[in-house]
């Protein structure tokens, strides 16, 4: 790999780490595409590799030659406090020994309850759940890593996924499908609280751009997001874009639905205050520092119920 063209590495092939694959080979980046087993649909500019991040020996291999780590590596909901430490340690010493700046993909977790605060990069970690505090100890350590000398660090912080390949998010799987085929559509919580939602294909370019700019390290960032809307009004505008009126399922309480089985509803019920208060992401930082632009709700759920369209007529 050539000085001006260094390898950029991304770990983890969930729906974050394929889009931001992709989003780095349009920028003219080398790509390496890393999770446990190296198979997946070929992506033209990008290797695919297999390694298990989760150890020191795995994570070495993953980053070898690599000048920008990328963080997107996730496990199952009910594993993470256990595992994401682990993973961390093996990731951020595999990224030091190789001399690489590492983006890390986060959550809003660590803010916790914000009783309806417009979240900001500024807004405190209060985090009480098990999750958020865990996530909140894992970006305390990244930020020393930096500020330390260990390592060039940055952490982009992200709302609710959605978009082409996000099957497991509250505004996925369970949502589409159905609206596309007449089911009830559930909806979490107070769906006439306002709630931020990232399009997936703005995580992929806010962290691009993070990978791209040095300046940006030592610091977290929020992702590139539209303005929140209501529940409501995101599935008022699935329903425009359908032409098929929703039958709407509120689930009112942490309950299994759609994808979500019992497993992951009982970890998941510590963090159902994300539906039964405001959730409201300010992107404003990285969109005034780097020129990013959310792409709007509407384009982006025209662009996602295309996807989900496509994988139904595939099915049958």
């Amino acid at each position: 790999m050539t000085a001006s063209r260094p390898l950029h590495t991304v770990l983890g092939s969930g729906p974050a780490g394929t889009a931001l694959a992709r989003e780095l080979v349009r920028r003219g980046r080398p790509v390496r595409l890393v999770d446990r087993s190296g198979n997946g649909p070929a992506i033209e500019g990008v290797e695919r590799y297999a390694a298990d991040v989760a150890t020191p020996e795995g994570a070495r291999a993953a980053v070898t030659g690599a000048g920008v780590v990328y963080h997107c590596v996730n496990v199952g909901y009910h594993l993470q406090v256990e595992a994401m430490p682990r993973i961390q340690e093996a990731v951020l010493g595999a990224a030091d020994a190789e001399g690489a700046r590492l983006v890390v993909l986060d959550t809003l977790y660590p803010y916790g309850q914000t009783h309806g605060e417009v979240m900001t990069e500024d807004t405190p970690w209060n985090a009480t759940t098990r999750k958020g505090r865990m996530r909140a100890e894992l970006d305390a350590r990244y930020l020393e890593a930096h500020h330390e000398g260990r390592l060039p660090v940055v952490l982009g912080r992200s709302a609710d996924f959605f978009g082409p390949g996000v099957l497991n998010s509250t505004l996925g799987g369970a949502v589409f499908p159905a609206a596309l085929t007449g089911q009830p559509v559930p909806a979490l919580g107070d769906i006439d609280l306002p709630h931020s939602y990232t399009y997936i294909e703005d995580v992929a370019a806010g962290l691009a751009t993070l990978g791209e700019h040095p300046d940006a390290h030592g610091r977290v960032w929020h992702l590139p997001t539209a303005p929140a809307r209501t529940t409501r009004e995101i599935l008022a505008l699935v329903e425009e874009r359908t032409g098929r009126p929703i039958d709407l399922a509120v689930v009112a309480e942490p309950r299994p639905f759609g994808p979500f089985d019992e497993t992951f509803m009982a970890e998941y019920a510590e963090m159902f205050y994300q539906h039964t208060e405001p959730q409201i992401l300010d992107s404003s930082a990285i969109e005034k520092a780097y020129g990013l632009v959310p792409t709007p709700l509407e384009t982006a759920l025209a662009a996602t119920l295309a996807w989900y369209g496509e994988l139904l007529a595939a099915q049958h």
